[in-house]
């Protein structure tokens, strides 16, 4: 048996096709590619929950549907402002989900129907529930959600409290399509194992952001830029890279589980990273990048993943570091809801076996004479 599953099959699915060996990442058939270039988020999620795409009324039904379920309850918002403000986002985030379930009507109703309109709903609340706690504990009051704009620009406005700059708009768009899916990773088989058991899809959504907030997983973009902004400068990269390797420690955001060649993520969001950088005025995040991915291609021969990149452009967005795997999970919370659903309807509980390493027969001593 390989060591974390490496290469086992643990189930089907018909959401996410990866090829690691050519670099292919494609949701339901659609190459990520054409979706990155061609798709907004929203068409995607249709993608995703329904297997298809949209035709225009359909999507426009979706949109509907996502832009009315933004807001949280009103007693999770008070609770979220009773949190610490020191609390990390994600733990804030982990909590606030498990608490919706226990004011939606629908909870406990595992219909298909019912379902499916929850994760419409669970989208749609997570960049709400992101947003407020980063204004709460930066002395903000929350704001409400504006139903004149799509779901990357209303995240921008509830995040910033400003009209959103286009640009900047179209790019989170475009790396919330990139992050929507990505097969059985951690925190989707963490989330399929729970709905396997009949759960309701908010402790569901629970178990996949545990297993996203660690570190191996979710949170290695905000470990790129901290390493970033340690550097501080173009000049200073190979000094630093080469400190780390005579260290024999890692950089984060190279290689992966998966991927033997480029993350076809990573290739959009170093385009990105530069075309925010330039506009901005801060291209040097870019530049330090692009010097550390040379010398790790070079000396190591690893690729970046889709956190590499995504740490540089997020930053020139003005977004905190500790924000990063949140937004991971406003976009995931798509892929793992149509997991759930996948799962749901056609169920079996995940009970894997483990192969046993401990002694086969011990003999019981009585207390008083071990």
């Amino acid at each position: 048996m390989k060591a974390g599953l490496e290469d086992v099959v643990a189930g089907e699915s018909g959401i996410c096709y990866i090829d690691g060996n050519k670099g292919i990442l494609a949701y339901r058939g659609y190459n990520i590619h054409e979706l990155a270039t061609n798709s907004t988020f929203e068409e995607t999620c249709h993608l995703l929950w329904f297997g298809r795409l949209p035709k225009r009324d359909e999507l426009d039904d979706t949109m509907r549907k996502l832009t009315s379920s933004r807001a949280i309850p009103p007693q999770v918002l008070d609770a979220m402002k009773h949190f610490p403000k020191t609390a990390l986002p994600m733990e804030v985030l982990r909590t606030a989900t498990s608490m919706l379930s226990m004011y939606d009507p629908e909870a406990e109703d595992m219909s298909p129907e019912a379902n499916l309109r929850k994760a419409i709903r669970l989208t749609a609340q997570t960049g709400t529930l992101v947003t407020a706690f980063d204004r709460i504990r930066k002395g903000k009051e929350p704001l409400a959600p504006r139903a004149d704009l799509g779901h990357a620009a209303n995240f921008a406005y509830m995040l910033n409290g400003s009209e959103p700059n286009q640009t900047m708009v179209q790019a989170l768009d475009i790396a919330l399509i990139l992050h929507a899916d990505h097969e059985l990773n951690a925190s989707t088989f963490a989330g399929r194992v729970t709905a396997a058991t009949l759960s309701d899809i908010c402790s569901a959504a629970t178990s996949a952001m545990g297993a996203l907030k660690g570190p191996l997983h979710g949170g290695a973009n905000e470990a790129v830029m901290r390493m970033l902004i340690e550097i501080g400068d173009v000049s200073k990269v190979d000094a630093y890279v080469q400190k780390v390797f005579s260290q024999k420690k890692k950089l984060p955001g190279f290689g992966h589980r998966v991927y033997h060649t480029e993350d076809p993520r990573a290739t959009h969001l170093r385009r990105l990273s530069e075309a925010l950088g330039r506009e901005v005025g801060q291209l040097k995040w870019y530049e330090m990048s692009r010097i550390v991915e040379r010398v790790m291609k070079a000396e190591k021969g690893l690729n970046p993943n889709v956190d590499f990149y995504s740490a540089s452009t997020y930053y020139v967005m003005g977004i905190d570091p500790d924000l990063y795997t949140p937004i991971f999970v406003a976009s995931r919370v798509s892929g793992w809801t149509a997991h759930i659903l996948e799962q749901q309807a056609n169920n079996r509980l995940i009970r894997p076996r483990a192969e046993y390493t401990g002694p086969r027969q011990a003999t019981y001593v009585p207390i008083d004479k071990r």
